[in-house]
């Protein structure tokens, strides 16, 4: 099996629609109630587990979380951790914070918390003894790759950050190893927009990132 030739002629055309993936890539908070269809949901799990993780370690756990008291366990950790966030900020800011819809738990048809599995024995170590956190960012690699695959299906993700880990953990009742990387809410996007939310609503611009010489 020889790999693609991006060369190529259709490879500008593969690259041209590559870009189109990436920058409608949304967090998306506004959800329509349509069921996420099963085999989107498989699909897209089995292209985040061709992530790259350190040693071949694949420390990603994916955890759907359909049970209400668990979900609701979940969304109250939401409200706590907003409500503080947003007292942390004065006046101006503090009334811009209030006015963003930051989660979609209550309309997102499905939930997934994804975890690192750091007592994982795969990869035998290889690559994490200098920088153990390289489990984590393995397991990031596989959000961004499902999110990727999610969106060429139609279907929305929501990053939650705005949560306490730990309630998360204990709410979805998994091992004490796992580390909680990412709560996401996946569906069908109720909008579709070209620019970033908090870009739309003033919250803050994109910004170029810079190449440093050294």
């Amino acid at each position: 099996m020889s790999p693609p030739d991006f060369g190529q002629e259709s490879g500008e055309t593969f690259r041209s629609r590559f870009a189109e993936l990436v920058a409608w890539r949304r967090d998306v908070r506004r959800f329509r109630p349509d069921p996420v269809p099963e085999d989107a949901v498989r699909e897209s799990l089995a292209l985040a587990c061709l992530s790259p993780s350190v040693g071949n370690s694949q420390p990603w756990r994916f955890v759907r979380v359909s049970d209400s008291t668990r979900r609701a366990a979940v969304t109250a950790s939401f409200s706590r951790c907003n409500e503080a966030a947003a007292a942390a900020y004065a006046d101006e800011r503090a009334a811009a914070y209030r006015s963003l819809k930051l989660a979609g738990l209550r309309e997102a048809p499905l939930h997934l918390a994804v975890f690192c599995d750091e007592a994982t024995g795969a990869g035998h170590g290889l690559g994490r003894a200098t920088m153990p956190e390289m489990l984590r960012y393995s397991a990031v690699t596989a959000v961004h790759t499902f999110w990727l695959a999610a969106r060429i299906r139609g279907l929305g993700v929501g990053w939650v950050s705005i949560l306490c880990p730990e309630e998360v953990t204990a709410a979805l009742d998994v091992p004490a190893d796992w580390r909680l990387i990412a709560y996401l809410c996946v569906g069908y996007p109720a909008e579709e927009h070209a620019d970033p939310e908090l870009v739309r609503h003033g919250w803050q611009a994109r910004q170029e990132a810079p190449l440093l010489e050294r």
